[in-house]
């Protein structure tokens, strides 16, 4: 029986770019890093981000772009503030989806490496909730 999320691992090229945009845009904390150590496939780092273990490790980048992404919950009244953190770093922000009120608001941008992640206002409650009201506003 699955329990929770363990983990979510992402290859980077740069680890030091990533350990920036981890530790910048999305407000993680570095717990780990292997230095010149391979315990696993390669170098690595392990960031605690809003109680999630990332780890991130040296690869080959995404080939391309796409809409597999990985959201993370923020509030409302911080959005503005992560899209300048985001902005800071030089990212790409994705314009979110065409959405109806009540979703919530979402902001979404891409790293080097063409991972995409969507800081989400919303929760799975209240989109269900929006959902079950049909189409129209």
């Amino acid at each position: 029986m699955i329990e929770g999320l363990s983990h979510i691992t992402l290859i980077t090229r740069d680890l030091d770019r990533m350990t920036a945009i981890v530790q910048g845009a999305l407000g993680g904390r570095e717990i780990y890093a292997s230095g010149d150590d391979t315990f696993s496939l390669s170098r690595e780092k392990f960031f605690d981000v809003g109680g999630l273990w990332i780890a991130v490790m040296e690869g080959e980048s995404l080939p391309v772009r796409t809409y597999n992404h990985i959201a993370f919950k923020i509030p409302a009244s911080a959005v503005e503030d992560y899209r300048t953190r985001i902005e800071a770093l030089g990212l790409e922000i994705r314009e979110s989806r065409p959405r109806v009120p009540g979703e919530g608001h979402s902001l979404y941008f891409y790293d080097d490496d063409n991972h995409l992640f969507e800081l989400h206002t919303g929760t799975l409650e209240e989109r269900l909730e929006r959902y079950r009201r049909g189409p129209t506003p």
